[in-house]
C-alpha cells in the first residue's frame, strides 16, 4: 500500500496525545500539571486532526464522514476524537476524577476505532489481526508516557515498561506477517490452472489510480531500511536516553521511530489487486 503522510501524522500524533493524557491521569496529576498536560494533549490531537484534512479530496465535506457511524469505524473515530478532546480539555480545567475517567473510556474507544479501521479489512492479511489494534494502543501509550516523563521525571520507569510492551507486540506482528502466505495467486486471479504463469504487462502503458494509490513505489532496500530504523528508534534508543534522564530527546527519537513504523505499516500491506498491476512492461 502507499503510505499517506496525512494518515501517518494523524495516527502518531493522536496516539501520543492519548498516551500523554492517560499517563498523567494515572499519575494523579492536578493543578498546573494537569492543565499543562491537557493543553499539550489537545494540541497533539488537534494537529493530528488537522493533518487528516489533507487526506480528503473535498475537505469541505468532512462533516459527512460521521454519517455512517453504524457500520464504519472511520465514522466512529470522527465522532470519538472531538469528544475525547473535549473531555481532556475539561479535565485540564477541572481535574476531577470522574471527568478523567470519561477521558479514559473515550481514549480506549478512540484507540479501538483507529485500529479497527485497518484491522477490519479482511483482504489485507497483514492488517486483519487483533495485533493491529493492540499495536496502535501500545505504541500510542508508550509515546505519550515518554512525553509525560518530560513533565514528570518519575514516570520514566513507566515509559520504559510501556515502551518494552509496545516493542514486544510490534515484534510479534512482524513475526506473524513474515509467516503469511498470499491467499490469491495469478492462477486464481485469472482462473487458469497452470504451474507457471508469468506476467509481462499490466494491460496499460500509463499510470492509473490503482497504480498510484496501492503501490508505495520504493525498492525493497528502502523498505528494509525503514524497518530497521523504526526497530532501533521505537524503543532501544529512547530506552537508553530515558535511563540517562534525557526524556525530551527520548520522545523526539521515539516519535521519529513511530513515523517510520507507521510508514512501514502501510508499505508492508500487500493489496490483492497488485497481483495484476505488478509491472508496466
Amino acid at each position: 500500500m502507499k503510505p499517506a503522510w496525512s494518515v501517518i501524522l494523524l495516527t502518531t500524533l493522536i496516539g501520543a496525545g492519548q498516551g500523554l493524557f492517560l499517563a498523567l491521569f494515572a499519575a494523579g496529576a492536578g493543578g498546573t500539571l494537569a492543565f499543562t498536560g491537557a493543553l499539550a494533549s489537545v494540541l497533539l490531537l488537534a494537529a493530528g486532526l488537522a493533518a487528516s484534512f489533507f487526506h480528503l479530496g473535498h475537505p469541505e465535506r468532512a462533516w459527512r464522514s460521521a454519517a455512517m457511524w453504524r457500520t464504519s469505524w472511520l465514522s466512529r473515530e470522527v465522532i470519538v476524537l472531538p469528544a475525547f478532546m473535549a473531555a481532556v480539555a475539561a479535565w485540564g480545567l477541572y481535574p476531577e476524577p470522574w471527568i478523567g475517567w470519561i477521558g479514559v473510556v473515550l481514549a480506549a474507544a478512540l484507540f479501538v476505532c483507529t485500529g479497527m479501521i485497518y484491522a477490519c479489512l479482511k483482504f489485507l492479511q497483514e492488517w486483519h489481526t487483533p495485533l493491529t489494534v493492540l499495536n496502535y494502543t501500545a505504541l500510542g501509550i508508550a509515546s505519550g508516557t515518554t512525553l509525560a516523563a518530560v513533565l514528570v521525571p518519575s514516570l520514566a520507569p513507566a515509559a520504559l515498561t510501556a515502551g518494552a510492551l509496545a516493542y514486544a507486540l510490534r515484534l510479534a506482528s512482524l513475526a506473524r506477517n513474515a509467516r503469511l502466505r498470499p491467499k490469491s495467486t495469478l492462477a486464481t486471479a485469472i482462473g487458469v490452472k497452470h504451474p507457471r504463469i508469468r506476467q509481462i504487462a499490466q494491460g496499460a502503458m500509463g499510470g492509473s489510480f490503482n497504480t498510484r494509490e496501492f503501490f508505495h513505489g520504493r525498492p525493497h532496500e528502502v523498505v528494509r531500511a525503514v524497518r530497521w530504523t523504526f526497530l532501533a528508534l521505537v524503543f532501544p534508543a529512547p530506552a537508553l536516553l530515558l535511563l540517562l534522564g534525557e526524556a525530551e530527546a527520548a520522545f523526539f527519537l521515539q516519535y521519529v521511530g513511530l513515523l517510520a513504523e507507521r510508514w512501514y505499516f502501510f508499505a508492508d500491506a500487500r493489496h490483492p489487486q497488485n497481483l495484476y498491476y505488478q509491472a508496466i512492461a
